[in-house]
């Protein structure tokens, strides 16, 4: 399934939706594409459209200012490209650099994605105490890069430039 990502009409990214529900909001004209699939089309018996990959809506719409992106186990995975922190292969879980019987807590700065062969040779320690240096430093998305990460790796690079984010 494909994910569309829906601007404000200010161009801020604002969430993401599917694919049948982006064509829905254009043909309803409560959006407009703004970046469509190079080869992909949505037809019907009336309507022959390019299937949007980035829309925006045509009414501004007041979102709640968040400061932060909630936590989640799948946030984390996403944010570090289902990337293991300590070996770089492929990650299946999620890791507490301070293990939560020490004190840790389930913080953005206190998890990162790993592999279960990792996570179990690391156990109830901290890296340092494992032996087990991070490739990466674990970072807090904003909001909005969280949101864009979602979209994917191949959806996310195809993205139009002027929606860069220090995401990537």
């Amino acid at each position: 399934m494909r994910d569309t990502l829906v601007l404000n009409a200010s161009f801020e990214p604002l969430s993401t939706v599917t694919l049948n529900r982006a064509v829905v909001l254009v043909l309803q004209d409560k959006a407009v594409v703004e970046q469509a699939h190079p080869e992909l089309r949505m037809r019907g018996a009336a309507v022959d459209i390019p299937a949007p990959r980035v829309i925006r809506l045509c009414r501004y719409v007041r979102v709640p200012f968040r400061r932060q992106a909630p936590w989640s186990r799948r946030g984390v995975l996403v944010r570090d490209r289902h990337r293991c922190a300590y070996c770089g292969r492929r990650a299946t879980t999620v890791d507490h650099v301070v293990p939560r019987s020490h004190g840790g807590q389930d913080t953005w700065l206190n998890t990162v994605a790993s592999c279960a062969e990792d996570n179990h040779r690391k156990a109830d320690r901290t890296p340092e105490q494992a032996g087990m240096p991070l490739l990466r430093e674990p970072f807090e998305p904003t909001p909005a890069d969280a949101m864009l990460l979602t979209l994917g790796a191949d959806e996310f690079a195809a993205l139009p430039d002027w929606l860069a984010t220090d995401a990537a």
